[in-house]
């Protein structure tokens, strides 16, 4: 029995149908659909984009006199060295953050090609638009804006994939409110998870497939 073919409709920037697109459905229709790697793409992701900025001042660093504030014993009060220390207010703080921490994850190449196939699965049928092209005559963001309502994508995150020729997209859509841009070749599972839509040409749907077979 022959396996049944994957197809999407093909729009124009003006919302009208202008044929169908076969899709692969080793990428789109994956069978091997994985929540515990895609968990896991999404986890490397996040840990990645962390800048590890935090840093705390530790007692050689706080900014204060090293005189004893009173003598060792004989005040009826707990001895102390200096006004740097760890339990006074203002003091030093132990095993803080130094500013050189680091949070980098990594995930195979197979493991985050399987992350990236069970996404984008689930995107077919419930936010996947593929239109014929992406090409603007104009760079206009008010025209684009208008575009994305003919494609019924307004008001919705919407997660665009280009190229990086296409500067007059680029310009047009990334003033719009809840539009991300975002290369072929470098889709993360977190952005496929996190928008609404993903809107893609038809050349670039070959792209991915290319990429992830």
């Amino acid at each position: 029995m022959a396996e049944k073919k994957l197809s999407v409709a093909v729009v124009n920037l003006s919302g009208e149908s202008v044929g169908k697109l076969d899709l692969n459905p080793v990428v789109w229709d994956a069978k091997d659909v994985n929540p515990q790697v895609v968990k896991d793409a999404v986890t490397v992701y996040l840990a990645n984009k962390r800048q590890a900025t935090a840093k705390t001042k530790k007692r050689h660093e706080i900014h204060g006199t090293n005189r004893k504030p009173w003598r060792q014993k004989g005040t009826g009060r707990a001895r102390s060295g200096d006004c740097k220390s760890p339990i006074w207010v203002g003091g030093g703080t132990v095993f803080g953050p130094d500013g050189t921490q680091n949070y980098k994850l990594a995930q195979n190449k197979k493991a985050h090609k399987l992350a990236l196939r069970s996404a984008l699965t689930e995107k077919v049928g419930n936010g996947l638009i593929v239109v014929d092209s992406l090409e603007l005559q104009a760079i206009s963001t008010k025209s684009f804006a208008t575009s994305l309502k003919a494609l019924g994508a307004e008001g919705k995150k919407n997660l665009i994939v280009v190229n990086g020729e296409n500067d007059k997209l680029i310009l047009s859509a990334r003033g719009i409110e809840g539009v991300g841009l975002v290369e072929c070749d470098n889709i993360a599972v977190y952005d496929v998870l996190h928008f609404d839509n993903l809107i893609v040409s038809k050349d670039d749907v070959k792209k991915i497939e290319e990429a992830l077979q």
